[in-house]
């Protein structure tokens, strides 16, 4: 038997365990961001019809054991998605306002992103998501708090412009009453492909910015 010479301690099966482990975990994750891809075709395509975790796991090709492994139950797997949309609504928007500039070059990008069109595919995960809160409480709370955040980006919107021209305009009620009628306006276009979105909106933006 050879002497360890080197001082060092000898090795043990820790290290082996810990990228056994990682590896294990790596494809746990894989394995939940494919549930959620899955269960987002499911609402996008059927809405809230035939969404169950049985079918999302026969979409996805894994067991329905595995599904709930990763997902406690129907609802934990909705709200999973509600998260997994942000990056698709939410954080571009957050970015327009939050990038360097004064208020008319924020304005600018947060007009850009709002008249760019809505994949389909969004708005109608958005209007399943819309759908289901009606009925699970869990839902509804997940989707309030990503609504929240949206708002949150047109009050810092309008935080920008008071603090620009030094007003002592409140700038909350300003991104309140302009995310209002962003959903709005949101609502009608889906139905009249005639409206002139940007125009509406800008008419708006420079109507409530006028009072600040």
């Amino acid at each position: 038997m050879a002497t360890r010479v080197t001082g060092e301690a000898p090795r043990t099966g820790s290290g082996a365990g810990r990228a056994g482990g990682t590896r294990a975990s790596a494809k746990g994750e894989q394995t939940r961001a494919r549930l959620i891809a899955a269960a987002r075709t499911l609402l996008a395509g059927d809405g809230a019809g035939r969404f169950t975790t049985r079918n999302v796991a026969t979409l996805c090709g894994v067991s329905h054991g595995m599904c709930h492994y990763h997902f406690a139950d129907r609802t934990d797997l909705i709200v999973a998605v509600v998260q997994d949309i942000r990056p698709e609504w939410i954080t571009p928007l957050e970015e327009a306002v939050a990038a360097p500039g004064g208020w008319a070059e924020r304005a600018d990008r947060v007009l850009a992103l709002l008249t760019s069109p809505e994949s389909p595919d969004l708005a109608r995960l958005h209007a399943a998501l819309h759908w289901l809160a009606l009925s699970d409480e869990r839902v509804r709370t997940a989707l309030e708090a990503e609504y929240a955040r949206w708002r949150s980006c047109f009050v810092l919107l309008f935080r920008c412009l008071v603090e620009e021209r030094g007003s002592a305009a409140d700038p909350v009620p300003l991104g309140e009453a302009f995310a209002a009628a962003v959903d709005g306006l949101a609502a009608i276009g889906s139905l009249d492909g005639t409206v002139d979105a940007e125009r509406v909106l800008r008419t708006l933006l420079d109507a409530l910015s006028a009072t600040a």
